[in-house]
């Protein structure tokens, strides 16, 4: 009897694990299982070493904010969550607002949706991804205007992950990605036919600097939406709770400092863009962009759970842990970002490129 008791509990502890991680460790898209998280192009061992470093730049805060050091910066973030974003969120590593009747995975693909058509493409035309992660937004505008898009991300690891995405799709022909700095770009003058961002430049130090590169890579009458992580006109920097929301927002999102909804359009104008549109796509009617946030407090508890135990027998790297319970944390910033309107992710602004170089009269 004690040994059926024995086979019996090692049986269905078998059978949790295989729910934990088969059944339920997935992503949305299916593109990432638990076992196989990792720290992106870091190796292993030193997962829990570049999680400390990433948090040392926060010791020295003039360092994040200079151009120099952010590409470091994002570029270990981007290692450090890229496996956990794609498995526990999707392939879309950004917000959208809820839409009644619409699943997650269905609002996040009209919103970037949305983007595309913002920017008016044809078929055939040659568009510009700002940022692309492993290129979720990407594969979904490409399908949905057929249009030849171009990404560009820091980071390695994801570069490799969108490529193998982008085939498995069949969307290949369509997608390029390409590993670079968005304040460099690799790519000559005039060479878009239209250009967007979705929840990236918040990691520029300067908004213009990753702008003016965007200006200077559209054609002439061409147009450039992005979607802006900011503080909105609730925020009070004299009110030590929202300083504390805010800090913990750009601490958990490697974010050299969040810029205000009023210093968007005066960066866009600084490089010589004109103003389309502004709108901020999370006020009403717009439903809460963070329910998926609080509705999800159960899953991060159950994958914690689960990454703590795939780290201790061995499976993820140690690291792993730490970067799973600050981005845990990170998830109740945002939360309260969104409950109190001092923050917003989507932030629209639309932009065009003048036909004509303005007179220097």
């Amino acid at each position: 009897m004690d040994s059926l008791s024995l086979f019996c509990t090692g049986a269905l502890l078998a059978g949790g694990l295989y729910w934990f991680v088969c059944v339920l460790g997935p992503a949305e898209q299916k593109g990432k299982r638990a076992v196989d998280l990792s720290g992106g192009s870091i190796s292993a061992e030193k997962v829990r070493d570049n999680y400390k470093q990433y948090w040392s730049f926060f010791r020295r805060p003039k360092e994040i904010e200079t151009a120099e050091k952010v590409p470091d910066f994002v570029d270990t973030f981007y290692n450090l969550v890229t496996d956990i974003y794609e498995w526990g969120w999707g392939q879309s590593f950004h917000f959208s607002p809820s839409i009644p009747g619409k699943s997650h995975r269905d609002a996040t693909r009209l919103h970037e949706e949305m983007a595309v058509d913002l920017i008016d493409v044809k078929p055939g035309d040659r568009i510009l991804d700002v940022g692309c992660g492993v290129g979720g937004p990407m594969r979904a505008i490409a399908a949905h205007s057929r249009a030849k898009v171009v990404g560009i991300t820091i980071n390695d690891y994801q570069v490799n992950r969108a490529r193998m995405h982008n085939k498995k799709a069949g969307l290949d022909s369509l997608c390029e990605v390409v590993c670079g700095n968005f304040l460099e770009m690799p790519f000559q003058d005039n060479s878009f036919d239209g250009a967007y961002s979705i929840e990236a430049t918040c990691h520029a130090p300067k908004l213009e600097d990753v702008y003016a590169e965007v200006f200077r890579v559209l054609k002439p009458g061409s147009l450039y939406v992005s979607y802006e992580w900011v503080t909105t006109e609730k925020y009070r920097a004299d009110n030590p709770e929202h300083v504390e929301v805010i800090q913990g927002i750009e601490r958990g999102d490697a974010l050299p400092g969040l810029r205000s909804y009023s210093d968007i359009a005066e960066a866009a104008k600084k490089v010589g863009f004109e103003i389309v549109k502004e709108k901020d796509l999370a006020k009403p009617p717009s439903l809460p962009w963070w329910t998926r946030l609080k509705m999800g407090r159960i899953a991060y508890w159950r994958n914690h759970i689960l990454v703590i135990v795939l780290a201790a027998i061995g499976i993820a790297p140690k690291g792993t842990v730490d970067v799973h319970d600050m981005l845990f944390k990170t998830a109740d910033y945002l939360t309260r970002g969104g409950d109190s309107g001092i923050f917003s992710p989507m932030h629209m602004i639309l932009l065009r490129k003048p036909k004509e170089a303005p007179s220097k009269s």
